[in-house]
């Protein structure tokens, strides 16, 4: 069976990854960047520094090679005929497919800002977008001749470059349009203590306002301030990369849909990843997070392997990667309906919210304490039913730190990959962890718990290879 699939990113790579284990064949990966794939989470880490670039390589050009994958990087789709079942890439080739799967992710969103871009679409020099390792590349090489920076967009991607970027030793602002940070996954109070806590780390946040232009004088907000800056970095949003489906004559919302097997309204042509919208969660806010993605590649291999699954929905949890920064979030806690549990410091800077109905907890935010985010996690992927006590008693913090050598064995510590405490001890080194598990090649977040678990130093863990 010749399967193509558009999109070399992380969704793509762990599809690959599964169809090679079920012994499947005939694999053929088409990618626009010229680089062998990559986390494309962690390129704040990098950005801050606390990982290399060539650790983000997810697997080399030989690996694929040696599986029998035929890579096509630094190439683009450009159509398909769903009728001859061909992909038509850029340079004039043409890839004949029995199925094909579309992982073309998503791409940034620029804001109405004047001035952002020239009348040719390219970005002021002085301003910078952070999607790919080249937009990486770009804005590191600007730090060290910068004194300000402004981060357009308050949600998970603009706190992270926002405190690398203060790390990096940058007076950082982050303007917000929404009422408070991370608008849209937590509620007004969870914003406000992470507001705090990123003040308290020297970066200054402004809510509720918008930025209007951008001139040699600075980033122009619709209050009539004007923000110094020698860096505006816009991480304000992206939208699915459906284009290509979109020509292809694809029923596409937002994203494209596909239903339980991840088939589009074409059988012989799949989706997954950030470009794909299951069916049962038409209307619904799309996650943008890898945990679905590595679901949906892996029952979608299973499925390309004539075994029975269905994906219909992941209970995902997302972790915000930054130093001196903890955030959790379980679900979709701003439009899950349930009671809620809730226990907020904002002097400590921690706020701890649970939404729980029947018993399980379906949603929750946790912010400044993530002591017990591997128990809590636990139950929420699990859907475990609680007695009326256990909601509040996982809202205490643990005695021990949640790094701790002594985590139970089925303790969850990797939520991206599903992996537990005992399945990292049976490894011996990083190296294999990464190999047999996939722990830390998500969104990182982690990375400090492997490392004590393995006994390893985490300035090893990160900076290592991939």
């Amino acid at each position: 069976m010749r399967i193509v699939v558009v999109g070399a990113g992380m969704a793509s790579v762990r599809l690959v990854e599964e169809l090679v284990a079920r012994g499947v064949r005939g694999v053929t990966v088409v990618g626009g960047e010229p680089q062998v794939p990559y986390n494309r989470i962690l390129l704040s880490a990098v950005l801050e520094g606390t990982h290399r670039p060539g650790a983000l390589d997810l697997r080399s050009r030989s690996w694929f090679r040696a599986q029998g994958v035929e890579l096509h990087l630094g190439r683009r789709a450009l159509s398909v005929d769903a009728g001859a079942k061909l992909v038509r890439v850029d340079g004039g080739r043409e890839l004949s497919y029995d199925r094909l799967v579309l992982a073309t992710g998503s791409r940034p969103a620029l804001p109405s800002i004047r001035g952002l871009t020239d009348v040719g679409g390219r970005l002021h020099p002085k301003a910078f977008a952070f999607h790919n390792r080249e937009d990486c590349r770009r804005l590191m090489e600007a730090v060290p001749t910068a004194r300000r920076a402004v981060v357009v967009g308050g949600g998970l991607l603009g706190v992270q470059v926002a405190r690398a970027l203060t790390v990096r030793g940058l007076d950082t602002e982050i303007v917000e349009s929404g009422t408070h940070l991370l608008h849209g996954r937590v509620d007004g109070t969870a914003g406000l203590v992470l507001k705090r806590s990123l003040a308290r780390l020297s970066t200054h946040v402004h809510t509720d306002v918008r930025a209007v232009r951008l001139t040699t004088a600075g980033l122009h907000l619709d209050d009539g301030r004007v923000l110094e800056s020698d860096l505006v970095v816009v991480t304000a949003g992206s939208r699915p990369a459906v284009d290509l489906a979109k020509k292809a004559g694809l029923e596409v919302d937002r994203g494209v849909l596909v239903d339980d097997r991840l088939r589009t309204s074409d059988p012989g042509i799949h989706a997954i990843g950030d470009c794909a919208e299951h069916t049962g969660r038409r209307g619904l806010p799309l996650s943008g997070l890898v945990a679905p993605a590595w679901e949906q590649a892996e029952v979608l291999a299973a499925h390309l392997a004539g075994e029975e699954a269905a994906y219909t929905g992941t209970r995902t949890i997302a972790r915000l990667r930054a130093t001196d920064l903890e955030v959790a979030v379980l679900g979709d806690p701003e439009h899950t309906e349930g009671e809620v549990v809730e226990m907020t410091n904002p002097f400590a800077g921690t706020h701890r919210r649970l939404v729980v109905r029947d018993g399980s907890i379906t949603a929750g935010t946790l912010i400044g304490d993530l002591s017990r985010v591997g128990a809590i996690g636990k139950a929420f992927e699990q859907a475990t039913v609680l007695g009326p006590h256990e909601p509040g008693a996982l809202l205490l913090p643990e005695v021990s730190s949640a790094t701790s050598p002594e985590l139970a064995d089925d303790a969850e510590v990797c939520a991206c990959a599903g992996v537990n405490a005992a399945r990292i001890r049976a490894c011996s080194s990083i190296e294999e962890v990464r190999e047999r598990t996939r722990a830390t090649t998500g969104c990182g977040g982690c990375a400090a718990v492997v490392a004590a678990l393995l006994g390893t130093p985490g300035t090893q863990l990160l900076k290592g290879t991939a």
